[in-house]
């Protein structure tokens, strides 16, 4: 087959490899975790009335947000604990609105934080779909390659969203961070996903949304690799393929 590529700048045609094996990100991959995650926190700015210090769920967001992201990278290099990310993403926005008010506001803010924590995580699930035209590209990719989901979030989420989605049956294998002992990008959860389906890197193609943990991670362990995104790929972000949508990648797989 001959498929249409962009990369480091370029348009060019290129033959495509055939694969034995395709590894998968989930979240933004294949589930909608923005959607899910943007439901969840409204309701929560709601719940726990965190009107009492911010003026908006607006303002309450950028602190978050920006916060999360920094925490994550953080994660993903083993710098801090999953327990330190899952409190201090809720902790730390309520701590910069509190840091002028008495010591007992600040002590209640750590119990708030614990609870946003707990009903993150449920109502993630709750509000839990798949990205458009998921299902139908995972049931066509599973029905010509052993499919393996690879991915950095939480051992107790990751497993009930794929219930919650229907496609157990389609994935051979489930690899989570948390379970190896190495999160992407360190080759070494790649590099444990080959070895489940005994294959080498050249072998394998990982799909994902995330240039530095999907994309770089892959690349670190010789995989190629199938970038989900809008943006161009360059010479800082080098990739074997990309697609926009995971729906729009069935055509060349």
């Amino acid at each position: 087959m001959i498929i249409f590529v962009r990369k480091l700048g370029h348009s060019y045609f290129q033959p495509m490899k055939q694969y034995k094996t395709i590894f998968l990100d989930w979240d933004d991959t294949i589930g909608d975790f923005r959607y899910a995650a943007d439901k969840a926190l409204r309701e929560m700015y709601v719940l726990h009335r965190l009107n009492r210090f911010f003026p908006d769920y607006d303002s309450y967001y950028s602190v978050y947000h920006e916060h999360n992201l920094s925490l994550w990278e953080k994660y993903e290099k083993q710098q801090i604990s999953k327990t330190l990310l899952h409190f201090d993403r809720f902790y730390y926005p309520l701590s910069v609105a509190t840091a002028d008010m008495p010591t007992r506001v600040r002590h209640d803010i750590q119990q708030m934080a614990i609870a946003m924590g707990s009903d993150f995580l449920h109502l993630t699930s709750v509000h839990f779909r798949l990205l458009d035209g998921a299902e139908d590209a995972i049931r066509y990719l599973a029905s010509k390659y052993p499919l393996t989901i690879v991915s950095n979030g939480f051992v107790e989420v990751q497993y009930e969203k794929v219930n919650l989605s229907g496609l157990q049956s389609c994935f051979s294998h489930i690899v989570l961070s948390e379970e190896v002992g190495a999160q992407k990008p360190n080759p070494e959860i790649f590099r444990y996903a080959l070895l489940l389906n005994k294959c080498q890197p050249q072998d394998a193609l990982m799909i994902g949304d995330s240039y530095p943990s999907d994309i770089q991670g892959a690349i670190n362990a010789g995989i190629d690799q199938l970038w989900l995104t809008d943006w161009q790929p360059s010479a800082q972000t080098p990739c074997t393929y990309q697609r926009l949508h995971l729906k729009d990648a069935v055509e060349m797989l």
